[in-house]
């Protein structure tokens, strides 16, 4: 289980991260989605105990970070972005390697280092100089630097980026084959990735939380619009005249136009349909009527990443006014906890040199 309370990162009067709070299960797939500079790998970071956070805390399977930093990294598997490895060394010698900065025990090294080779599918290339391999095999490798010592949580910092479609189908498969053993978060900037993958996603933008969900309902929670797409062939330019103003079709739009005389319209559903198959029914009967051929109709679903536009269009950036009210609204309420802390403290005093004084007098 992974919590994190409160947490802020502050540089100068810039919050790369504001008070942003969730919940990680053991055992989950999740995924990190936001802008460039959105915070998400500055969080990512916080969680490994790379960099400290400014406020809040964040606890690792029962554990403080600030108290027991090095109990917390024992636990967490990290592959950072842009792959860096040591070129000089083969695949064996740079997993060898990270097993050693783990502090992986010597009596065990041999059997993680190999299970690490294995689980990343490099057998073959374990000899290998790292500069001398595909950037595909050089992101395996880094993940296998992660997963040597056999942590029990995974964090990925785009762990696909750069890759050709088949070297990200070939990731894909073996994130999720971690899901058996290991708690996964990863950050990607390819959404329908994350939403193939993950279980939950937690969109963070200009440092703030702004939805924590499954893909499933963010897509449903965001989705203002039903469209239905048809792929027409209507030889006497017919369709839109004839539902332009055909019950629950809100409006029609022309798509795209074919050399073979086919056409694709959106139409777009009033609000109150719940159920498009009936609707589905009726315009397919009257294509009929109107010798218009209905070569196949579908409805438009929402993508993840429809979603997340949604969700992060239109947020106005912070007036340096307003950071520097939250930074000082922070640091007043930190005052006041210090403030209460001390007073309750110093009640305790009292009363244990009360009760000493109490049982001399007996």
């Amino acid at each position: 289980m992974i919590e994190v309370k409160n947490v802020s990162k502050k540089y100068g009067n810039f919050y790369a991260v504001r008070n942003i709070n969730f919940n990680i299960k053991d055992g989950e797939i999740v995924g990190f989605l936001g802008r460039n500079g959105a915070g998400k790998t500055t969080t990512m970071n916080m969680i490994t105990g790379f960099i400290e956070s400014s406020s809040g805390s964040i606890i690792v399977n029962g554990y403080d970070i600030d108290v027991k930093p090095k109990k917390v990294k024992e636990l967490i598997g990290y592959m950072p972005e842009g792959v860096p490895l040591y070129s000089d060394l083969t695949v064996k010698e740079f997993v060898s390697y990270m097993a050693d900065l783990k502090l992986v025990p010597r009596k065990s090294k041999k059997e993680m280092v190999e299970k690490a080779i294995m689980q990343a599918g490099l057998d073959k290339v374990r000899n290998r100089l790292t500069r001398n391999l595909s950037r595909g095999f050089k992101q395996r490798v880094s993940m296998a630097g992660a997963l040597v010592g056999d942590p029990e949580i995974l964090i990925l910092d785009e762990p696909t980026v750069g890759l050709d479609p088949k070297q990200v189908i070939e990731i894909r498969e073996l994130i999720k084959s971690f899901k058996k053993n290991h708690t996964v978060i990863l950050s990607s900037h390819i959404l329908s990735e994350v939403s193939q993958i993950c279980e939950k996603v937690i969109i963070i933008d200009k440092g703030e939380i702004i939805a924590i969900d499954t893909p499933e309902n963010l897509e449903k929670s965001t989705q203002t619009k039903q469209i239905l797409t048809i792929t027409v062939e209507d030889t006497e330019n017919k369709f839109e005249k004839v539902f332009n103003n055909f019950k629950n079709i809100k409006s029609i739009k022309l798509v795209k136009e074919n050399d073979d005389q086919t056409k694709i319209y959106n139409l777009e559903l009033d609000e109150n349909v719940n159920d498009d198959k009936n609707i589905r029914k009726e315009i397919a009967v009257k294509c009929t009527e109107n010798n218009i051929l209905n070569l196949g109709m579908k409805k438009e679903e929402q993508t993840l990443e429809d979603a997340f536009i949604k969700l992060i269009e239109d947020r106005p950036d912070l007036s340096q006014k307003e950071i520097s009210e939250i930074a000082y609204k922070k640091e007043l309420e930190e005052l006041r906890q210090e403030k209460q802390e001390k007073k309750e403290l110093k009640e305790i005093k009292k009363e244990t040199l009360k009760k000493k004084k109490e049982g001399g007098d007996k």
